[in-house]
Parts: structure tokens; sequence; C-alpha cells
């Protein structure tokens, strides 16, 4: 029976996730700027009250941006150092899609548009759809000024807005029929795309484990 344990700290909330012999828990907390002295302590309590050991854990799953920098960071140096000490794979998950798993688990929501607030007047944005479960990215993930937000296309029917970039309101002129800017990723939905990631063979060695910020995708000509 696979034991993959998950967590995340990319943006003000902590989280970590556990599944083993069929069973999940979880811990959820918001504390801005605490993750880092909150992280470990959180893993060491749901390892212990699930009696599971952390060399029991198969892979270790993580939210992966795009998030807060600092808070991505502090989630990659964790999963590493474990990964690295029990020599075990690792699962990126997308910080948006684990919000866009959030609303199908609490709301059975079928089409996500995900935003975070991504400081600068910009967000971090990208639309999923529900597939057996699982919620997909339609197009790509981008950082973006909220005016300029797009669903996809070829996409009819109602949308979901999920996230704190929803915060931006009317700045964001897309058709959803509900949004809730309080929502942030949890490990748990985090969890639930790494259980599909993992059965599709994605886990990647520790070293490759890497943020993703979305702002490193556009490149800066420099001045001459």
């Amino acid at each position: 029976m696979t034991t993959l344990l998950a967590l995340d700290t990319a943006t003000e909330a902590c989280s970590v996730a556990l599944l083993h012999d069929g069973k999940v828990t979880s811990h959820y907390e918001v504390i801005p700027r605490m993750q880092a002295q909150k992280l470990l302590p959180m893993i060491k309590q749901l390892l212990a009250e699930s009696g599971v050991a952390l060399s029991d854990v198969d892979a270790i799953a993580f939210g992966r941006g795009p998030g807060a920098f600092t808070g991505v960071r502090i989630a990659i140096g964790v999963v590493q150092g474990l990964a690295f000490a029990l020599e075990r794979p690792v699962l990126p998950v997308s910080n948006l899609a684990a919000l866009a798993q959030g609303a199908l688990r609490e709301r059975g929501v079928q089409q996500v548009a995900a935003a975070i607030d991504a400081r600068m007047d910009e967000v971090y944005w990208g639309c999923y759809q529900a597939h057996d479960g699982e919620m997909r990215l339609v197009g790509r993930e981008a950082v973006l000024p909220p005016e300029r937000v797009q669903l996809p296309e070829a996409c009819t029917g109602e949308w979901f807005g999920a996230g704190t970039g929803w915060g931006y309101g009317e700045r964001l002129a897309v058709p959803v029929s509900a949004s809730d800017a309080s929502s942030l990723p949890n490990a748990l939905d985090i969890l639930e795309l790494a259980r599909f990631a993992w059965a599709r063979g994605e886990a990647i060695p520790a070293e490759q484990a890497q943020p993703v910020y979305l702002r490193d995708n556009v490149a800066t000509p420099k001045a001459r």
C-alpha cells in the first residue's frame, strides 16, 4: 500500500497531509510568516498521530508554486532535505491546480479559474477542468495583470473562481458563476493530485525539485 506525504507553504497557509493504508489525515493552519517554524513540527505530529514512521513514506508531494517566493522555497528546502535523507522521490504539484482541486472537493464544481494574488498588481492564473476526479490544466498557467486574464476559448459551461486573486473583483472581467477569494491551497488537495501523478509514474528525484514562480518565464532584455 502506497504511503504519500504532502506539504504546502506557498501562501499564507501551512498544511500537511498523509495517505497511509488508504486513509488520509491532514493538518491545515493559516499562519503567515510562520511556516518555517511550524512545518516540520506539523509533519512530525501528523506522522505520530497516524502511527507512521517517516521511513515508511514512499514519496513526498509539495506545492511547487506559484505563490510567495519565500513560502515556495521553504517547501522545497524541507522536501529536498527529507527526500535526500530517505532516498525517496518527490511529486511537484501546482498550487493553482491545488486550488482547483479544493474547489472540486468542497463544492463539486467541474471548471475552475484559479487565481493567486501575485502582488505587483498581477495574479497567477490557471484554468482547470475535472477529469475522473482530477483537475487538469486547460491551456497554460501565467502571471498577468487582472484585466488580461481569460477563460479558455473552446470551453463552455459554468466556471467557478477560486483563490486570493479574486480579491481584485471586477478587474477580473471573466464570467464566473461564483468565486471565493478566501480560498488557499491545501496539502489535502496536493495529496490527491499527487496520487494521480504517482499512479502515472511521474515522481522525480529530489534534486530535480524546482520552484515555479511563472515570473521566471518572462525574460527582460538587458539595456545596452
